[in-house]
C-alpha cells in the first residue's frame, strides 16, 4: 500500500508549487501525496505558471488568502508557508499521513511575518519538545550539524563536552552506523591546541559516546580540509560538521542537485529539499530541477518502511 505524505508547500513566490505540479505524476506512483494549500491559492499559482492542475492533485486547506507575487519577500507569503508547514506536522503527528516533505521556505518572510523561528528544524523542536538533528545529503554523503543557524561567532561557544556527547548518542541511534567521522572546529583540528582549545570538548564527547554505545563507532576530531577529499569519502560516508557552512559548502558542491534534508531524532519522519525558494527564477516559465524534491518524497518512503 502506498503511504500518504504531507507535503508543505513552501513559500508560494517561490518555486515550490511549479516543482509540486511537475513532479506530480512522477510521485504519485509511490504514495499518495496530499498537498497543504487551500484551492484558490493553487488555482492563482496555476495560472501564473500556466500549468493545468492535475484532477487527481488532492489539497488539505489552509486558510489564508493573498496575492502571489513571484520573487518577493512576503509577510503574507512567509506566514502562509508556516501554516502550511504546521498543517503537515498535524496531519502526520495525528496519523492521517505518515511522514511530512517539506518545499522551501524563506526565512526573511518568515522573520517579516514575526515567526519566531529560522526554520523548519526550530519549528519541528518545539512542537515536540525533541532534539531534532539537521541531517542533509544523498546516498554518496551525509552532514550531521551540530549547530545550524547561528552566527559563526557563537559556534564555539556551543561546543562543549556534555551536549555534544548527547548529540552524537542521539545521531546514532537514528542512522545506526558504524563509521562516524566527527570534524574539528579549527584548522587543522587545532594542532594539538596551537589553534584552539575547542577540540579537547569535541575528543572528550566522542571518547564519551563512543563508551555509551560500547563501540568505536565515532573517529576525530577529523582535520575539516581534508575529511571530504575523494579517499577518505571512500571510508566513510557519514560526517558530524560542528556549524552550517562547514557541511553544507562541500556537500553541495559535490551534490548540489540531489542532496535532501532529513530531521532525524523525532517522534515522526520529515524530509526536505535542500535548496531554498529560488525567486530569481519563479514563475518565468523556466524549467526547475525537481530531484531533490524526488529523492526527499523517496527517502521519506524507505524511513517509512523501515518503522
Amino acid at each position: 500500500m502506498k503511504p500518504n505524505i504531507a507535503i508543505s508547500i513552501g513559500d508560494l513566490n517561490g518555486i515550490g508549487l511549479q516543482i509540486a505540479l511537475q513532479s506530480h505524476e512522477k510521485i504519485k506512483k509511490i504514495c499518495n501525496p496530499i498537498y497543504c494549500v487551500n484551492k484558490s491559492l493553487l488555482q492563482q499559482g496555476a495560472k501564473l505558471l500556466n500549468i493545468e492542475i492535475p484532477k487527481d492533485f488532492t489539497t488539505h486547506k489552509v486558510k489564508g488568502d493573498f496575492e502571489i507575487k513571484p520573487g518577493q519577500v512576503s509577510k503574507k507569503s512567509g506566514k502562509y508557508s508556516y501554516d502550511s508547514f504546521i498543517e503537515a506536522i498535524n496531519l502526520t503527528n495525528e496519523n492521517k499521513t505518515q511522514a511530512v516533505v517539506t518545499l522551501p521556505i524563506n526565512k526573511e518572510s518568515w522573520n517579516k511575518a514575526n515567526i519566531d523561528f529560522k526554520g523548519h528544524t526550530e519549528v519541528l523542536r518545539r512542537y515536540f519538545g525533541e532534539n531534532a538533528i539537521m541531517m542533509l545529503g544523498c546516498k554518496k554523503l551525509f552532514v550531521a550539524l551540530f549547530t545550524e543557524h547561528i552566527a559563526l561567532k557563537k559556534v564555539a561557544k556551543k561546543i562543549n563536552e556534555q551536549d555534544l556527547t548527547k548529540f552524537l548518542c542521539d545521531f546514532y541511534q537514528s542512522v545506526k552506523q558504524e563509521h562516524i567521522q566527527v570534524l574539528g572546529l579549527n584548522p587543522h583540528a587545532s594542532d594539538n591546541g596551537v589553534l584552539g582549545n575547542e577540540e579537547v570538548e569535541i575528543f572528550k564527547a566522542i571518547k564519551n559516546a563512543n563508551k555509551k554505545l560500547n563501540k568505536d563507532v565515532f573517529k576525530g576530531p577529523v582535520v575539516p580540509d581534508t575529511a571530504f577529499s575523494k579517499a577518505n569519502r571512500k571510508n566513510c560516508k557519514y560526517f558530524v560538521c560542528m556549524y552550517h557552512d562547514q557541511g553544507l559548502a562541500p556537500l553541495k558542491a559535490l551534490y548540489f542537485d540531489q542532496s535532501i534534508n532529513v530531521s532525524l531524532n523525532l517522534p515522526i519522519i520529515r524530509t526536505s529539499v535542500d535548496h531554498g525558494t529560488a525567486f530569481d527564477i519563479a514563475y518565468k516559465n523556466v524549467n526547475v530541477n525537481t530531484k531533490s524534491y524526488i529523492n526527499a518524497i523517496k527517502e521519506a518512503i524507505n524511513l517509512n518502511n523501515k518503522k
